[in-house]
């Protein structure tokens, strides 16, 4: 007997992990705005990635829906909206779930499962995270723009879903605790804003000493809260958080000797940040930098590269310029770092 996926955020993402769930034969019903669904619902799906791999999955294949539709139906929730929207999102299946459900939150961020797991307390609520980035061509094309692969809270009801992953192409990783990961996670994604406000594609960013700066700094400074509130990363890159800091700032020749895997991404891509500005959308800046700033305040250490970075993003969200060069945004974190200091 097939079983049912609904999953709540038809965005890049959360359409490729469905999509891959869809062709290996689970009943998949994607819900979310009208522009991705109308793009889907026309083209179908072709789900790529930067190893060659390319599936086609019809649209006969998958259900549309704007708003949970049958939710006491499906076998397994996935979370994939932006963090802005997880309280609205659980709440729109509330009290509609069988007892026992799992409920899988794949986003960015710290806590939305414990946001989720008190408005659904008789589902099964994991923490989860996607670590590659997804692009959205158009068309129905969703492209894996980079290694990772996804991971989740341990649990036995993983056992009802896991070998279904498998064969998606989307094998699980299992970690008894997930906090050390998500930790780890937004460390990375601290990159987002800084690749929005460079107006480059994120190998181009990357391949950019000042720009690996900038990341450097905002790295640096959220490592230095967390140790303060004894927070202790997962190492998700091939040397610790602490020593990639100093690494980040080597000459680019050498970083792409040492690291050229992590520049191994699609020329194209860009972060998820970087395509909410572009649409015009609220980006996740709260849920990254401004966790960083919110556990400064809680531990009494300031903060000021993560807030000058929020502010910057506010400032593009509401139109301003968000075409920074390497140096210059160096300069402004910089001169944030220094005021404080004084």
């Amino acid at each position: 007997m097939s079983q049912r996926v609904l999953v709540l955020g038809a965005g890049s993402v959360g359409v490729f992990v469905g999509g891959q769930l869809a062709a290996a034969g689970m009943e998949v019903i994607f819900v979310g705005r009208q522009r991705v669904l109308d793009d889907i619902a026309e083209h179908g799906l072709r789900l790529t990635d930067l190893d060659g791999g390319a599936t086609e999955v019809g649209p006969d294949r998958f259900g549309l829906a704007l708003a949970p539709d049958e939710p006491e139906r499906a076998d397994l929730v996935l979370v994939t909206v932006k963090s802005a929207d997880t309280a609205a999102a659980a709440r729109a299946v509330a009290g509609r779930l069988r007892p026992g459900t799992p409920v899988v939150s794949l986003q960015n961020g710290i806590g939305n499962d414990t946001v989720i797991r008190e408005i659904l307390p008789t589902s099964v609520v994991l923490a989860g995270m996607v670590m590659f980035n997804v692009v959205h061509r158009g068309e129905g094309r969703f492209h894996r723009a980079s290694d990772g692969v996804v991971a989740v809270q341990d649990d036995p009801v993983v056992d009802r879903f896991a070998d279904r992953f498998r064969e998606a192409g989307l094998p699980l990783r299992r970690h008894r605790d997930l906090r050390p990961v998500q930790w780890a996670k937004l460390l990375l994604n601290l990159n987002n804003p800084i690749n929005a406000l460079s107006g480059r594609p994120l190998r181009e960013e990357l391949a950019d000493r000042d720009y690996r700066r900038c990341l450097a700094l905002t790295q640096s400074e959220a490592l230095a809260v967390m140790n303060t509130a004894r927070i202790r990363p997962a190492q998700l890159t091939p040397v610790p958080p602490e020593l990639m800091v100093h690494l980040l700032r080597v000459p680019d020749s050498l970083f792409r000797r040492v690291f050229g895997r992590v520049l191994a991404i699609d020329p194209v891509a860009r972060s998820s940040m970087a395509d909410d500005l572009a649409r015009g959308k609220r980006t996740e800046i709260a849920w990254l930098c401004g966790e960083i700033v919110r556990l400064g305040e809680m531990v009494g250490r300031p903060t000021p590269v993560n807030r000058r970075l929020v502010e910057l993003i506010r400032a593009a969200e509401s139109g301003d310029e968000r075409r920074f060069s390497g140096s210059r945004l160096f300069a402004e974190l910089t001169a944030a770092a220094r005021a404080v200091a004084r």
